[in-house]
């Protein structure tokens, strides 16, 4: 989707921003248990952030919970006053067990500065000339490993999106902005950021990112006809479950690596060998 105008070329110097390579480094930081605080540019505005980091990224006390992210919360990128229409209350389902990982399908050199603007543009898009009731991810994440709110509802609830026609149901869709087709560099920030954000959201239902779900299909428009339950990994590209190319070759390509950041996150050490057997309400 290209909603928007092609963006500036990317600063080299940038103030106030907290890369995802260094959040997942932050994470993997032992015996760190005190609120860690960060700041972040959000529309020029420096906005603190506190971040709670146990051991090893893990919650104490809890089995393979990682620590939430830095999540930039929607109202640093919605402009209220110009929104097309105001979002019907948000669906919930009892948990996530499953991530879709997607592309924007728009330019991957922007400045990260201009990323509010930006997802303004996607949103203005799928609320405007598609006519959905808001944005359909729940997340996105730019170049530089910034995490940003998508769809209302709040990002520690199981919200249902509008990201993955046939399996929006008990998954959360996380949209990397830019195009990664075959040959596209994807920015270790980025999937760094990624994995961070699948380990946190995985690990409140107990899945192991790099282990696989059993969902059913509500679309026949999907890969699978409607009804029928399908084996899908936890950490899913797009094309896994609806036919389209996204998230592109290059960042698919990733996908591995990003189950493994993940489940290290987690405080996995061993092989994910055991199929988890969450099936869809």
């Amino acid at each position: 989707m290209r909603a928007f105008r092609r963006a500036r070329a990317p600063r080299e110097r940038r103030t106030g921003r907290v890369p995802g390579g260094a959040l997942v480094a932050l994470g993997l930081l032992p015996g760190l248990t005190a609120v860690l605080a960060l700041t972040l540019s959000a529309r020029g505005v420096e906005r603190p952030v506190a971040v709670p980091l146990g051991p090893a990224g893990v919650h104490p006390g809890a089995d393979h919970t990682a620590g939430r992210p830095l999540i930039v919360p929607r109202s640093a990128w919605l402009d209220r006053a110009t929104a097309p229409r105001t979002p019907p209350p948000p669906r919930y389902d009892d948990r996530v067990v499953a991530v879709f990982v997607h592309h924007t399908d728009s330019p991957s050199q922007y400045d990260c500065a201009d990323v509010p603007r930006i997802i303004r543009g996607l949103y203005a898009g799928q609320t405007g000339h598609r006519r959905w009731d808001d944005i359909g991810y729940n997340f996105l994440v730019d170049r530089c490993g910034t995490i940003y709110e998508g769809r209302a509802g709040g990002v520690d609830r199981p919200v249902t999106g509008a990201h993955t026609q046939g399996f929006n149901h008990r998954t959360a869709g996380i949209a990397a902005l830019g195009t990664f087709t075959a040959g596209a560099t994807v920015p270790k920030a980025m999937t760094d950021a990624i994995a961070a954000l699948a380990a946190w959201k995985l690990g409140l239902a107990g899945i192991d990112p790099r282990d696989h779900v059993h969902l059913v299909s509500s679309s026949g428009q999907s890969r699978y006809q409607a009804g029928s339950t399908v084996v899908l990994p936890a950490v899913s590209g797009h094309t896994d479950g609806y036919p389209t190319s996204c998230p592109g070759a290059a960042l698919s390509a990733r996908l591995p690596q990003i189950r493994d950041t993940a489940a290290r996150l987690q405080g996995r050490t061993s092989t994910a060998t055991t199929q988890a057997a969450h099936r869809a309400p």
